[in-house]
């Protein structure tokens, strides 16, 4: 239980090299573009999703409601990101990656389009509630067809930049807000427009490459065995079941360390724009030009702690981000001027950016080998769920706690922020201490979901495959010498 360093530091019997440049040696260009296309599929996500963030004072003003109401926009999306995760986390386990990856990111399209086409708050609600549904389903996906085509001693250095995907859609959003809508005749709707091409994009970009390796073998296994597709749906459901109850215990503390991240990065960003300009007085442009510099601060400094991750162990590192994030949270909140709030804010975001990337990667090395895409997918958007309310509390909290800066009365957002991400520090790092972890497991060789006994295969079998591994290519090296 107690977090221990990554022991896994040998490949076909040599030292892993703690240099990146050598690192990225080992990854292939049909790796590195399945990486690639995962990591735009995330980051589109992300743009979609964020693009309410950094219009919300726009739609407040559109729409004649409160950031409050506008912010009921956001938590009816994350509600409905636990039913899309379900239902492509199926699919996605069932017939691989590539197809249900497609049809996923071209409804993305369809919604965001949609969401810039309304007129009235109902129509909004409506729109984002859909769109919610078919936004659940991306990072199951993205992160396993990204993670099962890299190797693995290159995982902890790349999960931070996957997950970043996310934060780099917010920036592209903060960027469009702050110059396209300023020009366009469509305003704020210019956001959305655009986040539905890019979308849509990436639907196209999946669509010409190879699924993951695995199940192209498992489908060419199942046609040589001639295995129907009825016998491969009964064996399916027949290994979920299996994979219940195996894994029982496990996805209920998924569930609350998902509900505790979601607590984290929803609770240090879904509000950070209107902090800023409401509790700051800062002006919509500083606002977004503070959001974009905070964010790429995290950018730069979060893929350490991935890296980090790869030797000291994902469960450790990820204490060492939590002390990190507590001890900037007074910067994040108490300065008045741009550049304290943009440096205090990055600082923060550094620490949220890089636990979030290990914890993409905690989640499928401990998930169930034949079930990554539904595990790891529903897990996290049952997770969003819960927090789901995070951005609606604080701004309800912040409308009643009150500060006077410069003499004018102003809702005191940043405290509230600072007590929410305080007591979710926490809660996370005893969820941390009291976890499983599966450092190095090898889940790109697990069976499939229609494979036999794919249910129960245990990820602990996967890290003794990579121990296994390593003994035997030393033992090779030493018979050579």
């Amino acid at each position: 239980m107690i977090p221990r360093p990554n022991p896994n530091d040998k490949v076909d019997g040599e030292e892993v090299s703690k240099n990146p440049i050598k690192l990225f040696a080992r990854l292939t260009p049909l790796g590195a573009a399945q990486y690639f296309s995962g990591w735009f599929c995330w980051m589109c996500d992300g743009l979609d999703y964020f693009a309410v963030s950094v219009t919300m004072t726009a739609l407040a003003k559109q729409f004649d409601k409160s950031t409050a109401d506008i912010s009921f926009s956001l938590t009816l999306t994350l509600l409905f990101r636990s039913l899309g995760a379900f239902i492509f986390g199926i699919l996605a386990d069932r017939y691989g990656r590539r197809w249900t990856l497609v049809a996923n990111m071209l409804l993305i399209a369809a919604f965001e389009l949609a969401s810039g086409f309304v007129n009235t708050y109902k129509q909004f609600l409506g729109v984002r509630a859909c769109f919610g549904i078919v936004m659940g389903g991306v990072w199951g996906q993205a992160s396993g067809q990204a993670f099962e085509n890299i190797p693995f001693e290159l995982r902890g250095f790349l999960a931070v930049p996957l997950q970043a995907g996310y934060t780099v859609g917010y920036i592209l959003a903060a960027v469009f807000n702050l110059t396209v809508v300023q020009y366009s005749p469509h305003g704020w709707r210019s956001v959305y427009f655009i986040g539905a091409g890019f979308s849509l994009a990436a639907a196209i970009l999946r669509g010409v490459l190879p699924d993951s390796p695995q199940y192209i073998e498992a489908r060419k296994e199942a046609k040589a065995n001639g295995v129907t597709g009825k016998e491969a749906m009964r064996r399916f459901f027949h290994e979920i079941w299996g994979m219940l109850k195996t894994n029982w215990l496990r996805c209920i503390w998924a569930l609350v360390f998902m509900s505790a991240m979601n607590f984290l990065s929803h609770g240090s960003q879904d509000l950070l724009p209107t902090f800023l300009i409401k509790s700051k007085g800062l002006t919509n442009k500083q606002s977004s030009r503070a959001t974009i510099i905070a964010n790429t601060i995290g950018l730069v400094i979060g893929p350490v702690f991935g890296y980090m991750s790869q030797y000291l162990g994902r469960r450790l590192t990820m204490i060492v981000g939590i002390v990190w994030i507590g001890a900037w949270i007074p910067l994040w909140i108490l300065p008045n001027n741009f550049g304290g709030l943009a440096v205090g804010a990055g600082m923060v975001q550094s620490g949220v950016i890089g636990l979030w990337g290990i914890t993409g990667l905690l989640l499928a090395e401990i998930a169930p080998p034949a079930f990554r895409a539904l595990f790891t997918g529903l897990l996290y958007q049952l997770g969003n769920m819960v927090s789901s309310a995070s951005a609606q509390i604080e701004a309800s909290a912040g409308d009643k706690i009150r500060i006077t800066v410069d003499g004018v009365d102003r809702p005191d957002y940043g405290i509230v922020q600072a007590i929410f991400l305080g007591a979710v520090c926490g809660g996370l790092m005893l969820t941390i201490l009291f976890g499983p972890d599966a450092d190095g497991s090898r889940f790109e060789n697990a069976k499939v979901a229609i494979q036999e006994n794919a249910g129960t295969e245990r990820t602990v079998d996967m890290v003794r495959e990579a121990h296994e591994e390593r003994r035997a290519a030393e033992h090779d090296v030493k018979l050579k010498v």
